[in-house]
C-alpha cells in the first residue's frame, strides 16, 4: 500500500519529513514519486491555472499508487521552497529503483547566461538542479513547463534521464500552455498512440506539444513556444514534430542518437499486464528493446548476413524474456484454488 496524499495546504518541510518518517508503511524500494513544484504564480488566474495542473498530476499519482509530493501548492511558506525542494531530492536519492518524476509548474526566466525556474523566494536554476541531481540514479523525468526553460535541456540532460521543457530555447520568454496540455495527456486514452493501454511519457509529450499548437492556431497566433524532449543524454532534445507516431524519423544534426525510445518506456500510470512484470525483468527488457532499436540503427553499416544474425540473436533473446515475464505472471493464477 502506497503512503497517504497529503493536501496542497500541508506541504511543507515538516511534512515531507511526516511523510517519510511517521504513521505510515515503510516506503516501498521500487515505489514511483511523483514530486510537483508550483512556482510564483504571479497573478491569481495563473495561480488558479497552476493549481489545477497540479491536481491532475495528483491525481494521476494516485492512479499510479505513486508517492505525491506537493512544494509551493501551500497559501503560507513555511520555509523556503528553495531549501524544500532540494530537501525532497536528498531524501528521493536515497532510493535507487522506482521511477521518479519532477514537474515544476510557473514561470521562468534567462539572463542569457542562467535559467531559473521561478520560486516563492529564491529561484532555482539550472546548474543547481543539476548537482542536486547528481546523486540520484533511479530512473527520473524532469518536466519543466516554464518559460525559458529550454536551457534545462543543456543543464540536464544525463544517460537514464529524461527531460522535457516547455520552450526550445531561453528566448521564448512568454506564458506557456504546454503544462496545462501535458497534465491532462498523462492521463488521456487519447493520447495512447500505440493502444498498449498506458500513455508513456513520450506519448504525452507529443499529444501536449501537438494540442499546444493547435491551440495557437485556432487563435490565430505565432506560437511563442516550442517543447522539447530529451532522453538520449546528448542534451540537444527533439521536438514533436520530428516523430510520426511513435518513431522519431529526425534527429539534431550532432546527434548520435535519436530521442524518445527511453521516454516511451516511461509510464506513470501502468497498464494491467504491466505492472505484473517484475522490476528487474522489466529493466532487461528496456535494456533488450533499446539494444534492438540501436542494431536497426546500424543496419546501413552491416552486411546483410552479419546484420541477420545478430538480429536473430537479439530477437530470441528478447523471446526468452518475454516467456519467463509470462512464466512469472502465471504463477499467481497457477497457485489459486
Amino acid at each position: 500500500m502506497g503512503p497517504e496524499t497529503f493536501s496542497r495546504t500541508a506541504v511543507n518541510l515538516l511534512s515531507l519529513m511526516l511523510l517519510i518518517f511517521v504513521g505510515q508503511d515503510p516506503v516501498a524500494l521500487d515505489q514511483t514519486a511523483v514530486v510537483v513544484v508550483i512556482g510564483a504564480p504571479g497573478t491569481s488566474e495563473y495561480a488558479g491555472e497552476f493549481a489545477t495542473w497540479s491536481e491532475r498530476w495528483q491525481t494521476a499519482a494516485q492512479q499510479a499508487d505513486a508517492r505525491f509530493t506537493l512544494i509551493g501548492g501551500d497559501a503560507q511558506i513555511n520555509g523556503d521552497d528553495h531549501d524544500v525542494l532540494q530537501e525532497v531530492i536528498v531524501k528521493e536519492a536515497e532510493q535507487t529503483q522506482g521511477d521518479l518524476w519532477i514537474v515544476l509548474i510557473g514561470h521562468g526566466t534567462f539572463d542569457g547566461r542562467a535559467a531559473k525556474f521561478n520560486l516563492r523566494g529564491p529561484d532555482v536554476t539550472a546548474t543547481e538542479l543539476k548537482n542536486w541531481l547528481e546523486a540520484v540514479q533511479r530512473p527520473t523525468a524532469i518536466i519543466n513547463c516554464a518559460s525559458c526553460s529550454g536551457p534545462f535541456i543543456n543543464a540536464l540532460s544525463a544517460p537514464g534521464r529524461m527531460v522535457v521543457t516547455a520552450t526550445k530555447s531561453g528566448s521564448e520568454q512568454n506564458y506557456c500552455r504546454f503544462g496545462g496540455f501535458l497534465s491532462q495527456a498523462i492521463t488521456d486514452p487519447q493520447a495512447d498512440i500505440d493502444k498498449d493501454g498506458q500513455n508513456s511519457l513520450l506519448e504525452a509529450f507529443l499529444a501536449a506539444s501537438r494540442n499546444t499548437e493547435a491551440e495557437y492556431k485556432q487563435q490565430g497566433r505565432l506560437a511563442t513556444e516550442h517543447a522539447l524532449l530529451d532522453d538520449n543524454g546528448d542534451g540537444l532534445g527533439a521536438a514533436a514534430e520530428w516523430f510520426q507516431g511513435i518513431r522519431a524519423t529526425q534527429k539534431a544534426e550532432s546527434a548520435q542518437a535519436v530521442d524518445g525510445r527511453r521516454a516511451h518506456q516511461f509510464h506513470l500510470i501502468r497498464s494491467e499486464l504491466e505492472r505484473s512484470i517484475p522490476e528487474e525483468l522489466r529493466r532487461q527488457r528496456n535494456e533488450l528493446e533499446l539494444q534492438l532499436h540501436e542494431l536497426r540503427d546500424k543496419k546501413p553499416t552491416l552486411a546483410a548476413e552479419e546484420y541477420d544474425a545478430l538480429l536473430e540473436e537479439q530477437l530470441l533473446e528478447l523471446a526468452r524474456l518475454y516467456e519467463q515475464i509470462e512464466q512469472q505472471a502465471a504463477q499467481p493464477a497457477a497457485a489459486a484454488p
